[in-house]
């Protein structure tokens, strides 16, 4: 199977409510069948002991807690349903994908399901003409009592889990780990794209199959691909962009940069339609960028008139300046991918410093023009973001932003507000500057006005 293809059908099943309580189920029918097979006569003492009553009591178990997990369950459903609405509604739709991802809602369905699949299937068995299967009864009590146990627990993840400071910390760490596994480190040059490689004329064009958000990319199969026929494939989309059927993937050109044959065009068309992968949203597997989107969309949401959280928007900020550091902290842009030979084989597009300081300040910025505590936490990210920048780039993006913030800071902000806003702006200006201990002195004060 292709890098692609196994990344697909892990993810697909990450995101998936229903497959590990679908597994349950089944391996709960196999097991009480052979459980079912097991029907001591006379009964020994360890089957006494595991169940002392007869059939009618057996029956009885098994009846009542088929119906109490129903009920259990449609409880869970309930509650899992309001957790998304709110998230919806309170934070951002994008975060309903983490709902469906949540482990602990997995686990806790199959484990209800399971009690329920091996009580009903047990209740078949029961008949008061043959040797009660004892071990039926005595599983169907454990799980009874794992599954109201699992119940309990469930309640104070789901309350957990509603709380907006774990799903920022949820994003956060998502997000963490896609920029870890998708970036090279700041001084690793190796992916670099070398003069002199094809550009986008003359190549053979790969246009999209269909609509819909770019999942994922797969440089691996595409690199496997263009060395099999000789080819060279300039990627032109990255994850997280919006395609429309018939626009381009990617261009194609035969090793000696002439444009690639009929033959080699369609076969490498091919493959990269399989090593792109298409679904109707984003998701976080090669896409940085989208937790940086859901935790801007939890501060806009939190400074919109209906909200009116401020607080909470600073706390987002705070959550995007950890992760703009550990971008600053990667080598951005296109990346280069060579084959077993070292031959370069397929380039990559990818988002730049620019665009991810953009992608947090923008709309945070126009949307919270008139809250001083909303600037003021733009502008201590902008602090760290300074006091960890690589390069005269950085520097300039980060400089940028703080023109756009003063320069957007509204007219009805009072004068002592914007001068705290100003004193702030000054202090990004120091950390660019290499003083870091002046820019960092008023953080006792921060602490306490936030």
């Amino acid at each position: 199977m292709s890098t692609g293809k196994r990344s697909r059908f892990d993810g697909a099943l990450r995101a998936t409510l229903w497959f590990w309580p679908f597994v349950a189920a089944v391996v709960s029918v196999v097991v009480t069948i052979l459980l079912l097979m097991v029907r001591p006569d006379p009964g020994p003492v360890w089957a006494t002991w595991l169940w002392p009553s007869g059939v009618d009591a057996a029956t009885t178990l098994l009846q009542a807690v088929a119906s109490s997990i129903m009920t259990a369950t449609t409880l869970i459903f309930s509650l899992t349903v309001v957790a998304l609405q709110l998230a919806s509604q309170q934070f951002s739709p994008r975060l309903l994908r983490e709902f469906a991802r949540d482990r602990v809602t997995q686990v806790v369905l199959a484990i209800l399901v399971s009690t329920f699949v091996v009580s009903v299937t047990g209740l078949r068995g029961m008949d008061a003409d043959r040797p009660l299967p004892v071990l039926v009864p005595a599983v169907v009590l454990v799980l009874g009592i794992g599954s109201a146990l699992a119940l309990l627990f469930f309640v104070g993840h789901i309350v957990k889990s509603l709380r907006v400071d774990t799903m920022m910390v949820s994003v956060h760490a998502e997000a963490s780990r896609t920029t870890r596994q998708s970036y090279p480190e700041y001084a690793d040059h190796s992916k670099n794209p070398r003069p002199g490689l094809p550009g986008p004329e003359r190549g053979t064009l790969v246009v999209s199959p269909s609509s819909g958000f770019i999942k994922a990319v797969w440089p691996e199969d595409l690199v496997q691909a263009a060395a099999e026929h000789g080819a060279f494939i300039l990627v032109g989309v990255r994850p997280g962009d919006h395609v429309t059927v018939g626009t381009p993937l990617a261009s194609i050109w035969a090793d000696d940069g002439d444009s690639a044959s009929a033959e080699v065009g369609e076969l490498v068309r091919e493959a990269v339609i399989r090593a792109v992968d298409l679904g109707f949203e984003r998701t976080l597997e090669q896409d940085a960028a989208l937790g940086l989107r859901q935790l801007t969309d939890i501060a806009v949401k939190a400074i919109s008139p209906s909200i009116n959280d401020p607080i909470t928007a600073a706390h987002a900020v705070g959550y995007c300046a950890d992760l703009l550091v550990q971008l600053q902290g990667r080598k951005l842009g296109p990346q280069q991918h060579n084959d077993e030979h070292g031959t370069p084989r397929v380039v990559t597009p990818d988002r730049d410093h620019r665009y991810y300081l953009d992608l947090v300040c923008a709309p945070i910025r126009r949307f919270g023009c008139s809250e001083p505590l909303v600037l003021t936490a733009l502008l201590r990210m902008l602090r760290d973001c300074a006091v960890n920048a690589r390069d005269d780039t950085h520097r300039g993006n980060i400089e940028d932003q703080v023109d756009l913030i003063l320069e957007s800071m509204d007219e009805q902000v009072l004068p002592y507000d914007g001068d705290a806003v100003r004193d702030l702006a000054a202090r990004v200006e120091l950390a660019l500057g290499g003083n870091v201990d002046d820019a960092y002195r008023d953080r006792a004060g921060e602490t306490r006005s936030v």
